[in-house]
C-alpha cells in the first residue's frame, strides 16, 4: 500500500483539499438516489421490492414477510454461543449505562415559561450490511433510542440473496429492544422508512450509518422525517509525539481502514522518526490482515508538523471523526481540542475498543462536521417544545413593545391581535 507523507505546509493541498465535498457524490449518484426515493414514495411496495431485488438480490416471495419479528430475534439471541452472547451483553450493558447519563428534565425560564422535552414517537435505524455484519451498530443506535423513550424502534438492514440477516444482528436487536427488523437496504430502505409502504410503517426519525446512497437518500427525505446526520466515510487521526509506540499507531490506523476503501487514516506528529517507524510498521502488518484488499485501497497519510502546537492545530482544523492522542501530555492536549467526534487518550484506549464496549457511541460526525455536530446519543431522539402562559398583568406590560416591533415589520394583524386585548379594537399598525 502507498502511505503519503506531508509537511504542515503541504497538508492543505493533500488530504484536506480532497476531503469529500457534498458527500463525495457524483451527479449520476444524486440523480439515481432521487429517482429511487421518488419511486418508493409513489409506488410503495412494488418499487421497494423491485429495487430490493435489483440491489440486494432478494425480494419477498408469496407468503414471505419483509419484517423479522421479535420472536425470531429472540431465537437468534438464544442461538448464540455463550462467549458471543456474553460479549454482546457486556457491550449492551456498558452502552446503556453511558447513555443513561444523558438525562433530560423540563426547564423553566421564569414564571409561566417552560421547555418540555419529548422523544420522537418512532425511529428507523439503518444498519449496514454487505461487507460485514454490524451488531455493534444495532446496539449503538437502538439503545440510545430506547433510553430516550422512543415507543417504536425498527431496524432496516440489507439481507443476503437468500433473504437471511446475520444472527448476530438479530441477536443485538433482541438485546436492544428493537420491535422489528426490515430486510431492506440502500436508498430504497430510507425512502420506505420515511414515506411508508404497505409493508413498512413510516417513522419520525432515521438514524444510523450507511454508504453514499444511504446518505444521499437521508438528505432527500429530510423534512419529511428527521435524520441524525449525513455521514461520510470513516476517519481516524492519531495525534502522537515521540513517546508513542509505532506498532500501536500503525495497528490503530489499520483497524479503521478495514471499514471501507474510502476511509482516511492520518498520523500527525512532530517526530519525523515516529513517522518513519509507523510507515515501516504499516508495510509489515497490512499484508497479514484478513481484509487486506480493503485496507490497501483506503487512504493513509503521515503529516510531520514543525512543533507539537502546530500538530495540535492541524488536528483541530481537521475536526476528525476519531481522534486518538498518544502523547506524554495527552490529557492536557485533549482539553485544547475543540473539534473532534470522539477523543481516545493513551495506548490502552484504542478506537477498536470504543467501537464495541467502552460505552460512548461509535456513530460520530464525519467530514469535518465535528465542528458543529455531536455523536449520536439520547438527544438525537428527543425534541423540545416551549410552553408559555402569560397573565393579564404581564400582557399589559409586554404588549407595547410587541406592537412597536409589529409596526417595524409592517405586520398590522399582529398589532391588532395585541390591541384588541387592550380594548382598542382591530386596527392597522
Amino acid at each position: 500500500m502507498t502511505v503519503q507523507r506531508y509537511t504542515a505546509s503541504s497538508w492543505r493541498d493533500g488530504p484536506l483539499s480532497r476531503r469529500r465535498q457534498d458527500l463525495g457524490a457524483t451527479r449520476e449518484q444524486r440523480a439515481a438516489v432521487a429517482g429511487i426515493v421518488e419511486r418508493v414514495r409513489s409506488e410503495g411496495d412494488a418499487a421497494l421490492f423491485e429495487l430490493s431485488q435489483q440491489f440486494d438480490g432478494w425480494r419477498p416471495q408469496a407468503g414471505e414477510r419483509l419484517e423479522i419479528d421479535r420472536p425470531a430475534m429472540a431465537r437468534a439471541l438464544e442461538g448464540l454461543g455463550p462467549g458471543e452472547r456474553e460479549a454482546l451483553e457486556e457491550a449492551a450493558t456498558r452502552i446503556r449505562a453511558y447513555h443513561a447519563t444523558q438525562t433530560y428534565e423540563e426547564s423553566s425560564g421564569g414564571e409561566g415559561l417552560r421547555l418540555i422535552t419529548r422523544p420522537v414517537r418512532s425511529a428507523g435505524l439503518y444498519v449496514p450490511g454487505g461487507r460485514a455484519a454490524y451488531p455493534s451498530s444495532v446496539l449503538m443506535t437502538a439503545i440510545p433510542a430506547q433510553v430516550a423513550g422512543v415507543a417504536e424502534i425498527v431496524v432496516a438492514t440489507p439481507p443476503a440473496p437468500d433473504g437471511s440477516v446475520p444472527g448476530a444482528v438479530l441477536a443485538a436487536a433482541a438485546l436492544a429492544g428493537v420491535d422489528a427488523v426490515y430486510r431492506m437496504g440502500g436508498a430504497q430502505a430510507i425512502a420506505a422508512l420515511a414515506f411508508g409502504t404497505a409493508s413498512v410503517h413510516p417513522v419520525d426519525l432515521i438514524a444510523g450509518p450507511g454508504n453514499i446512497y444511504v446518505a444521499l437518500a437521508k438528505r432527500e427525505v429530510f423534512g419529511t422525517v428527521g435524520i441524525d446526520a449525513l455521514a461520510g466515510p470513516t476517519e481516524i487521526m492519531v495525534l502522537a509525539d515521540r513517546s508513542a509506540a509505532p506498532e500501536l499507531v500503525a495497528a490503530d490506523l489499520a483497524s479503521q481502514m478495514e471499514h471501507d476503501p474510502m476511509t482516511l487514516a492520518i498520523l500527525v506528529t512532530d517526530s519525523p522518526a515516529l513517522a518513519d517507524a509507523v510507515e515501516e510498521q504499516m508495510s509489515d502488518i497490512v499484508p497479514e490482515l484478513q481484509r487486506r484488499e480493503v485496507v490497501e485501497a483506503a487512504r493513509c497519510c503521515l503529516v510531520v508538523a514543525d512543533s507539537a502546537a502546530q500538530a495540535l492545530q492541524i488536528a483541530d482544523d481537521f475536526a476528525p471523526e476519531h481522534l486518538s492522542i498518544m502523547a506524554e501530555d495527552g490529557a492536557d492536549l485533549s482539553r485544547q481540542i475543540r473539534n473532534a467526534g470522539a477523543i481516545f487518550l493513551g495506548p490502552w484506549t484504542p478506537v477498536a475498543l470504543a467501537d464495541y464496549v467502552i460505552g460512548p457511541n461509535h456513530t460520530l460526525p464525519t467530514g469535518g462536521s465535528a465542528r458543529f455536530a455531536s455523536p449520536l446519543g439520547v438527544y438525537t431522539f428527543l425534541k423540545r417544545t416551549s410552553v408559555a402562559s402569560v397573565t393579564e398583568g404581564e400582557f399589559a406590560k409586554l404588549q407595547g413593545s410587541a406592537r412597536r416591533l409589529a409596526g417595524m415589520e409592517g405586520l398590522g394583524a399582529h398589532a391588532s391581535a395585541l390591541a384588541i386585548r387592550m380594548g382598542e379594537g382591530l386596527r392597522n399598525g
